[in-house]
């Protein structure tokens, strides 16, 4: 059984050097290591080409959608060849449709830009209310693709 499975221990996680201010997993479930990503924030050692989880705040992924699309869609077209790829945001909806971010961009807008990833890219858009909240998300989702990732190698 491949190393990085959950009931081997705790999981390697891969956090990109590039990510600012990294997750505060549970040392108990994650052992987190920074290395250059392929695409993403956060991927399970052995499946960095496979899953990757982009996280943003609020603020981040405005200036990301309204103003360096190009940028930010080459790396969507990166994540959806992924077999598990989603981009986790820290805040919820209503934040959006508040305006409760930086900038001009009006809510519908970037509302549409998160719905547009989902059905475009076929990457899915995850509103996490808070940090705490988007750091269990993002643990629970990486344990649970590496738990999963056997059987997606045995399909393919």
């Amino acid at each position: 059984m491949p190393s990085f499975l959950s009931n081997a221990g705790p999981v390697t996680v891969i956090v990109d050097t590039r990510e600012q201010e990294p997750l505060g997993f549970n040392p108990d479930l994650v052992t987190a290591v920074r290395r250059a990503l392929p695409a993403g924030d956060y991927s399970v050692a052995g499946l960095e080409q496979t899953v990757a989880v982009e996280r943003k705040t609020l603020d981040d992924f405005v200036g990301t959608v309204m103003h360096a699309r190009g940028r930010f869609y080459r790396e969507l077209q990166r994540l959806e060849t992924y077999t598990r790829a989603c981009i986790v945001v820290e805040a919820n909806i209503a934040d959006v449709v508040a305006g409760r971010y930086r900038g001009e961009a009006h809510p519908n807008a970037v509302l549409g830009s998160a719905i547009a990833i989902s059905v475009d890219f076929g990457v899915p858009v995850f509103f996490c209310s808070s940090r705490q909240i988007t750091c269990r998300f993002v643990e629970s989702y990486l344990l649970r693709a590496a738990e999963r990732s056997v059987h997606w190698q045995k399909s393919a």
